[in-house]
């Protein structure tokens, strides 16, 4: 499906709306009252479709002063995030190059969100090393005070080196699902010999005594996975220091494509594909590619200022002006 329209007209609206609806939360603020409109009270997202043979209604009301609230097929969620385990959808927007070319906290983050689509047994690891990490932290400032021993660090020392290992070869091992499919991809948009590759050691118990002393003086665990890195290399360079825009643009787009191969080879099902101008800095050649790697990938939208950038003819063709959509008639 390709969405044209001006700029300022709507389009990325029109996307967030649906990642709203099929996931929960906004790709572009965590700030729910920037969600509603101004001068409102509340707002609504709602999409209906289907998973595989399963019908979906899906819909999340946002309250000013009340937070979120969702459903499926009318029955209420327990957290608006539970939509997430019944639908899966990926989004492209530019500030997502981030990724790529912003600070390693970014990367991880990312990391964690694929592992937990990826590997849904494991989604909660990550959340509990950093709990693990809090409690010791907090253990280090009150030793370093002098309000307790150095002996209440140790059970959480433990915990960390015990979580902190399993996270790691947690996140390795969904970085070797993605990096064979992020390598054909990336080539075949023109991106030859790009890798990933997980930068940091599991926090042992040993290193983490070898380190008490630096920890008590800064008041936090300078060692494990809060600390990481995942780097993206092309030709051996890693490209966020040494990429240029382009490539950091191809190989976020070729490693989104690998995470809806990866994710249709868990689930049976592929992911929407949310692709918010992803064709204006593409030469035709790669718009060509492009349109060809999404008619095997499941369901897609992708926004545009002008149908011809997309260089094949959509499915479905949809203009948006302000406040309204409809259907392309010609």
């Amino acid at each position: 499906m390709l969405v044209v329209g001006p700029n300022g007209a709507g389009k990325t609206n029109l996307l967030e709306g649906l990642h709203l609806a099929t996931q929960g939360f906004s790709p572009r603020t965590r700030s729910e009252t920037q969600l509603v409109r101004f001068g409102e009270q509340a707002a609504r997202a709602a999409a209906t479709g289907w998973r595989g043979p399963t019908r979906l209604e899906l819909e999340v009301t946002l309250r000013l002063g009340q937070g979120k609230r969702a459903a499926v097929n009318g029955t209420p969620l327990r957290a608006a995030e539970q939509l997430r385990s019944r639908a899966a959808t990926l989004v492209f927007t530019p500030d997502r190059l981030a990724v790529i070319k912003g600070p390693p906290e970014v990367r991880r983050a990312y990391t964690d969100r694929v592992l937990a689509r990826l590997a849904p047994a494991r989604a909660g690891v990550p959340g509990a090393y950093g709990a693990a990490v809090a409690q010791r932290n907090a253990a280090l400032r009150r030793a370093a005070a002098g309000l307790s021993s150095r002996a209440a660090i140790e059970p959480w020392s433990e915990r960390v080196a015990a979580l902190g290992a399993e996270l790691v070869a947690a996140r390795v091992q969904v970085l070797a699902q993605l990096e064979p499919r992020l390598v054909v991809r990336a080539a075949e948009l023109g991106l030859e010999g790009v890798g990933l590759r997980y930068e940091g050691d599991p926090p042992s118990r040993a290193a983490l005594e070898a380190a008490l002393e630096r920890d008590l003086d800064r008041g936090a665990t300078s060692l494990g996975p809060h600390v990481h890195d995942v780097l993206v290399t092309a030709g051996g360079r890693d490209l966020r220091s040494f990429g240029s825009q382009g490539e950091q643009r191809l190989v976020f787009l070729a490693l989104l494509l690998a995470e809806a191969d990866a994710l249709a080879a868990r689930t049976g099902v592929p992911p929407l594909l949310l692709l918010d101008d992803v064709l204006s800095e593409l030469d035709p050649s790669r718009r060509r590619t492009l349109a060809r790697l999404l008619r095997g990938a499941g369901q897609a939208l992708v926004t545009a200022t002008d149908p011809a950038l997309l260089h094949a003819v959509p499915d479905q063709l949809l203009e948006v002006t302000p406040g309204l959509v409809r259907e392309h008639a010609g």
